[in-house]
């Protein structure tokens, strides 16, 4: 098996697809996780990339997020559309950032994507509230290549 498949078990999968679920209650935002094993280079590019590839600059409002983490490289990215980039500070990911980071450093991946994706979604909910005709955009699987 290859690092990517050991990375969470399927409980923790689900785990993280409930954060999802309940993550998009607080936004009309979209979140997505992509795990590799590497991004073969700088992890931003590839980021952007896949952020492309899963078609998540289809989003009604461009407000898709995508938390990308290369495993093997030990990187991740959080790259947000444009549509939420226009709207926010330039360092409104830095804090999502750091808390994830400072679990990942010890090994909690789990709970670093977790509270990853809640904080982003309740930080979304300032500029892109939840609304009731608001439709689930994206699917909330992980995808990993």
């Amino acid at each position: 098996m290859s690092k990517t498949e050991d990375f969470l078990s399927k409980e923790e999968e689900q785990e993280i697809i409930e954060a999802i679920r309940l993550a998009e209650l607080n936004t009309s935002g979209e979140i997505r996780v992509h795990l590799e094993k590497t991004a073969n280079g700088d992890a931003t590019p590839r980021a952007l990339e896949l952020f492309h590839t899963l078609k998540m600059d289809n989003t009604k409002r461009k407000n898709g997020v995508l938390i990308y983490v290369a495993v093997a490289d030990k990187t991740f990215v959080i790259y947000g559309d444009e549509g939420i980039n226009n709207l926010v500070e330039n360092d409104f990911w830095d804090c999502t950032k750091d808390l994830m980071q400072s679990h990942f450093k010890k090994g909690e991946f789990k709970k670093g994507l977790v509270e990853g994706i809640l904080r982003s979604g309740d930080r979304l909910k300032k500029y892109f509230p939840y609304t009731d005709d608001d439709t689930n955009e994206l699917s909330n699987e992980i995808s990993k290549g």
